[in-house]
């Protein structure tokens, strides 16, 4: 793990008890952390009409991150482009990169609105996902002056700048990102066969990009490390609750203490559907003591050979979440910047 780069993704979860912007505040001071813990990249992500995350708008939380940083590279986890113009999105990055030089990535995914009301309101349906390939090449192509889609049209100041690009897959995904010579990020740790099937196969097809002349693979997933493993478990409970609720209500809350789910676990406050659900959110990610986390994360990296871990860990206790990647940041042997 000590030659793997680690980075991490926060979702700027809201918590029960606490005002929205407080998410954002949390996700600013976290990269503050990461930065001096010496982890590689920060990355933000996007969700659109979702109680429980407060991340609406990557670019412009990418902007604060930067900012309240000094050497850590910033991006999105990413930017879902069935949901915006390439050209947009091509400024908005262009502007990132001529604000903060050689510390920013583009994160680029799939995904659309997770309810047909959202989906309507950014002006999306639920097959937009399809032109995703060719809203990538428009939008590689604003760096590069070679975009054919739009004649005469030049996005300015992204053309002529180089912006890491990233593809986040599912699936198909990993495809994309071979063709289009870009780097893949995939998770998560609950599916490591799927992982590691897709991983051979973006190695398999990858044609060499100016931006990236040889594969590059980012694992990503929950990665939670405490003093014991009944404390890393315990870390996992607040996201847990929340997946399990959401499957069932169609709401994505915002976490709750771990103690509360707790109590409602052991009570009867839960239908046996949300219990399965809550129980099956709970497994297959990494967790436990430093020694546990060291091996288990060890064999991962080592059976997919990744470039890259991005820890994806949210949790209510922020002091322990904290802790979390500081024990993470010890294991990976990172150099903190003090």
């Amino acid at each position: 793990m000590r030659t793997t780069q680690f980075s991490i993704l926060d979702r700027s979860r809201t918590r029960e008890g606490h005002p929205t912007d407080t998410a954002l505040r949390d996700t600013v001071e976290l990269a503050r952390h990461a930065e001096r813990l010496g982890y590689h990249r920060f990355w933000v992500a996007e969700h659109h009409g979702v109680p429980g995350v407060a991340g609406s708008a990557p670019t412009v939380l990418a902007a604060a991150v930067a900012s309240a940083t000094t050497a850590i590279r910033v991006g999105t986890g990413g930017v879902m482009l069935p949901n915006h113009r390439p050209l947009v999105v091509a400024e908005q990055f262009g502007v990132l990169a001529s604000l903060f030089p050689g510390r920013i990535d583009m994160g680029l995914g799939r995904s659309v609105g997770f309810t047909g009301g959202i989906r309507r309101a950014l002006g999306t349906e639920k097959d937009a996902a399809e032109g995703f390939e060719a809203q990538l090449a428009e939008l590689l192509g604003y760096f590069t002056g070679a975009q054919t889609a739009h004649p005469q049209v030049h996005a300015r100041p992204a053309e002529g700048l180089t912006v890491p690009a990233f593809v986040l897959a599912t699936g198909a995904g990993a495809q994309v990102a071979a063709r289009a010579g870009l780097a893949l990020v995939i998770g998560d740790f609950r599916a490591p066969e799927r992982v590691l099937a897709a991983v051979e196969e973006y190695r398999a097809a990858f044609r060499p990009s100016a931006l990236w002349p040889r594969p590059y693979v980012v694992i990503s997933g929950t990665v939670a490390v405490a003093g014991t493993t009944a404390g890393a478990r315990r870390l996992l409970v607040p996201e847990a609750r929340a997946m399990a609720f959401a499957r069932t209500h169609g709401v994505f809350p915002p976490l709750r203490p771990a103690a509360d789910v707790e109590r409602e676990v052991a009570g009867d406050g839960m239908s046996a559907r949300e219990r399965d659900g809550y129980a099956a959110a709970l497994r297959g990610h990494v967790h436990g003591t430093p020694e546990q986390v060291a091996a288990e994360l060890g064999a991962l990296v080592e059976r997919t050979a990744a470039d890259e871990v991005l820890v994806t860990t949210s949790t209510y206790d922020r002091a322990a979440l904290l802790e979390s990647f500081e024990r993470l940041a010890g294991l990976a042997g990172l150099a903190g910047r003090g």
